[in-house]
């Protein structure tokens, strides 16, 4: 089921809407400010932004440039402001569509689907930092150069991308991991294993940022 993070700090706006793109069939979470869109956004994964310029704390162009940093998916402006510079604004900033108010629900719903077919065949890669992921050709990039990572490595990568936000004890990463042989990796391997892919992913691997440890609990990639 697709998942729609709406930004929209209208009430009106939030119940009608929410109640017509759920009776779609799609999945909708709302938050109405900057600062708890920012949040949503690195707990879960969002196949698509609807995104209001005018917040509560703050503005969407702000939301929208913290989206287009960390992930590779699209972002609708909903705004009753037309101006000419807000449009350029938005679309300097990565925006995908723009779509004043008020709006028709159906056709809301047509540039939905037709943002979200644009990103299905453009391949499947996620930013995290300045790291590249193309998990379509499994290759891996940082500042523009190509990572060795070796088949653990890199499916511990993957399976940390696709829990991104998550956090994922140990013994959930061994349920899921073993090396090339398809032999299970024992706890202390585990603890070599995202060492060496710390060691190539993080710009300082003693204090990481992208695959953090909680204390006693696991790992969490943000």
């Amino acid at each position: 089921m697709t998942k729609i993070l709406l930004v929209e700090d209208d009430e009106s706006i939030v119940s009608s809407l929410s109640e017509y793109l759920s009776m779609e069939g799609f999945a909708i979470k709302n938050v109405s400010g900057q600062k708890a869109a920012i949040e949503m956004i690195k707990k879960e994964l969002f196949d698509i932004v609807l995104l209001d310029i005018s917040l509560k704390d703050g503005n969407g162009f702000s939301v929208c440039s913290s989206i287009k940093a960390q992930l590779d998916i699209p972002v609708i402006f909903l705004t009753a402001s037309g101006d000419e510079g807000s449009i350029v604004a938005g679309f300097e900033l990565g925006a995908d569509d723009y779509v004043p108010k008020p709006f028709r629900p159906r056709e809301l719903v047509s540039r939905i689907k037709n943002a979200l077919r644009k990103y299905q065949n453009t391949g499947n890669e996620v930013k995290i930092d300045n790291v590249y992921v193309d998990m379509d050709k499994a290759r891996v990039t940082k500042k523009g150069e190509e990572l060795n990572l070796s088949a653990l490595e890199y499916k511990l990568l993957v399976m940390f991308i696709m829990n991104r936000g998550k956090l994922l004890s140990r013994n959930q990463i061994l349920e899921e991991i073993w090396d090339i042989a398809g032999d299970f990796v024992n706890d202390n391997t585990l603890t070599v294993y995202i060492k060496r892919l710390r060691e190539k992913i993080e710009d300082d691997p003693k204090h990481p940022t992208i695959i953090k440890t909680i204390r006693g609990l696991g790992y969490r990639l943000d």
